[in-house]
């Protein structure tokens, strides 16, 4: 929490500055020749998938209400989902060049991959800021959570559920995307908790995070290990932890052994409330989606001041190093703490959570 509000006071110091005027002066920031624009600007907008509910119903309409707002409703997003092709999404970013858009905001479906257009991008004098995952290339500003910590977070909970038998409790791996930054970064916080204190049976990675692919995965894992010496599923996301889920009820399982996850759908929300799913992490997508917007107008509009005091910290890429950046905390959502956050931050309303099917277990956990 101490991390939350750390987070909350850069951002909103940042804001002071903007509200004073104070943002012209010079500054550290990557870039003192970006150019310098008014309120009139285009914040291209790329998003990698739609089984990943965040990204159509928060993290889109929140960048683009931040846009409006920083800009007295003059500037405007131009938003591309890629459905989860790397084709469609190098297409995608063509586009936005094409456009003559003023700054890029791209959430990258492989890191790898997208690097050719952001260095076209840049060719092209058009700022690109890494969103959620960490694209290579020559981009100029990234804006995440701290990944590792989401990987510990999951790992933690899984000893702590597993209690005096995790050293010789059997536990399933299932990773995301191997193109995605973020699965390694995930991957090694979760191992960190993990490797010692349990026996990793299986691990697997998702392709394109398909729950498609992570219930065929769950499935191996069921026929190698069998379903009954199971003691836990560690999965990267709650899209995979849905899929890992139907895999586990559809085998036969008795009762669900504890399955991480990540993103607080409301559909994993509301298997945590009924027990089916161990525990998500949420991340503030408020914060994560606001963020990038501040930056991205503050990048192209020159507010040198504004832009260091939002990117504050410093990762590296494959290609690139010191990238400035802002990481947001992150916190395990479990059914003891639903109402202080994605309740308190407005994320879902108890209405929204608690259907029919979920009436009884929510008044269990004193959601009325």
């Amino acid at each position: 929490m101490r991390r939350f509000a750390l987070a909350l006071a850069a951002s909103s110091a940042a804001l002071s500055l903007t509200a004073c005027g104070v943002v012209d002066g010079v500054g550290g920031s990557s870039d003192a020749a970006s150019p310098r624009k008014g309120d009139d600007i285009t914040v291209g907008l790329l998003l990698p998938d739609k089984d990943t509910a965040r990204f159509e119903k928060f993290d889109y309409p929140l960048i683009k209400k931040r846009v409006a707002d920083l800009t007295g409703n003059k500037g405007k997003v131009l938003y591309a989902n890629a459905d989860a092709s790397k084709a469609k999404q190098s297409r995608q970013f063509a586009e936005m060049i094409s456009a003559e858009v003023d700054v890029i905001v791209v959430d990258a479906l492989d890191a790898k991959a997208i690097a050719p257009d952001v260095q076209k991008a840049k060719d092209a004098g058009i700022p690109v800021i890494a969103y959620d995952r960490l694209a290579e290339g020559p981009i100029d500003a990234y804006v995440s959570h701290d990944n590792a910590l989401v990987g510990e977070v999951q790992g933690r909970a899984v000893v702590e559920a597993l209690g005096d038998k995790a050293r010789t409790s059997k536990v399933v791996m299932i990773n995301g995307s191997v193109g995605d930054p973020n699965t390694e970064l995930v991957k090694q916080g979760a191992l960190k908790q993990l490797q010692s204190s349990v026996v990793i049976a299986e691990s697997y990675y998702t392709k394109e995070w398909s729950p498609a692919v992570a219930k065929a995965n769950t499935e191996k894992a069921i026929k190698s290990i069998g379903l009954g010496n199971i003691a836990a599923v560690y999965t990267a996301s709650d899209g995979l932890a849905g899929a890992a889920i139907d895999a586990l009820k559809e085998a036969g399982v008795s009762k669900v052994p504890p399955v991480t996850g990540q993103d607080a759908n409301l559909d994993a929300v509301q298997r945590v409330i009924s027990g089916e799913q161990y525990m998500s992490v949420y991340k503030s997508f408020l914060l994560e989606a606001n963020n990038a917007a501040e930056i991205a107008v503050a990048k192209v509009q020159g507010r040198t001041i504004e832009f260091d005091a939002l990117a504050r910290d410093r990762v590296d890429s494959p290609t690139q190093e010191d990238i400035p950046s802002m990481l947001v905390p992150v916190v395990a959502l479990t059914k003891d703490n639903i109402k202080e956050t994605v309740i308190r931050d407005d994320v879902y309303t108890v209405e929204d959570i608690c259907t029919p099917k979920y009436e009884a277990a929510c008044q269990e956990v004193g959601l009325k």
